[in-house]
């Protein structure tokens, strides 16, 4: 059996670090949204987040063409403002552990795209594996009933968003064949950010700056800066040390993480339908990242985000 090397080592520390970073996104957005309306929130979590990208948004050994641009515009147009702030709003309707759930269908929903848009073959087991995780989301939806602040509107919101999510990841796929990952991310960051303080002001208003506590600027902070800076960092690099196959079950991470959050740190209760929901839809998951549904692994298209 081959010995692993040390950046093999920690190239798989990387995804792991990014995955359970990212499971963390939805307990500061809970913690900022007690005092920030959800664009508000949004606008802080980017403006933290593209402070370490701006260096490397201006770095492109590259030349970047007319096309290239509109095409980044368009994907960031559909992965920051559109998904963030459907996202959260979603969020904002319904319990942290039911919406850490929901987003445990975003490697299912990229595997289908894939196969739709890009024309990769999806065998019968990674069908099955589509419609088990769909019926998952069903259960967890359905479970909540209104009590303890789940609802059918906002679990719905946070899957429409992961849907959304496609035209960023596909759109960024397409650009890290011709330029670097990491410039990609920096540029589709900072476009994204400055749309949201174009749209933001004009539809919720000037964003607070007095009478915000120090918790909700730390949530805000570490959603940027933890939960989107830190994690593409963490995974670009991961990505180049580890198999994308291998890497892609660190995705997992972030619907487990979070819904512990909700029901240890916010005592949230799910009930057994809920458990059972979760259950296919990280199994579904878990089959997909491990045993690949394409010619491109998961992994690769989280990559590109």
């Amino acid at each position: 059996m081959p010995k692993r090397s040390p950046s093999s080592f920690l190239g798989y520390l990387a995804c792991a670090g990014a995955g359970a970073l990212w499971g963390t996104g939805f307990y500061f957005g809970k913690i900022a949204l007690r005092e920030l309306s959800v664009g508000h929130m949004v606008l802080y979590r980017f403006l933290f987040a593209v402070l370490p990208a701006l260096p490397l948004a201006f770095r492109s050994a590259t030349p970047w063409t007319r096309r290239d641009w509109q095409l980044l515009v368009t994907a960031a147009f559909f992965g920051i403002p559109l998904q963030f702030l459907l996202q959260f709003k979603g969020l904002s309707l319904t319990t942290l552990s039911h919406a850490a759930l929901m987003i445990g269908t975003l490697p299912v929903v990229l595997a289908a795209g894939a196969a739709v848009f890009l024309h990769e073959r999806l065998d019968g087991i990674g069908w099955g594996a589509l419609v088990s995780s769909t019926g998952g989301a069903c259960l967890i939806a359905l479970s909540g009933g209104g009590k303890g602040g789940a609802s059918l509107l906002g679990d719905t919101l946070v899957v429409l968003s992961m849907g959304i999510s496609l035209v960023w990841i596909l759109g960024n796929k397409r650009l890290v064949q011709r330029h670097s990952a990491l410039a990609v991310s920096a540029r589709s960051l900072l476009v994204g950010t400055l749309m949201l303080c174009v749209w933001v002001p004009l539809q919720y208003g000037l964003p607070p700056v007095r009478g915000v506590s120090v918790a909700a600027w730390g949530a805000s902070a570490a959603s940027g800066l933890l939960c989107t800076a830190s994690t593409t960092l963490l995974w670009n690099w991961g990505m180049t040390q580890v198999p994308a196959s291998q890497a892609g079950v660190f995705l997992n991470m972030e619907p487990v993480i979070g819904s512990l959050l909700g029901v240890f740190a916010f005592h949230e209760h799910l009930g057994t339908a809920a458990w059972v929901g979760g259950a296919v839809i990280v199994c579904a998951a878990v089959l997909l990242t491990t045993r690949g549904a394409g010619e491109v692994p998961v992994a690769e298209l989280v990559a590109a985000e």
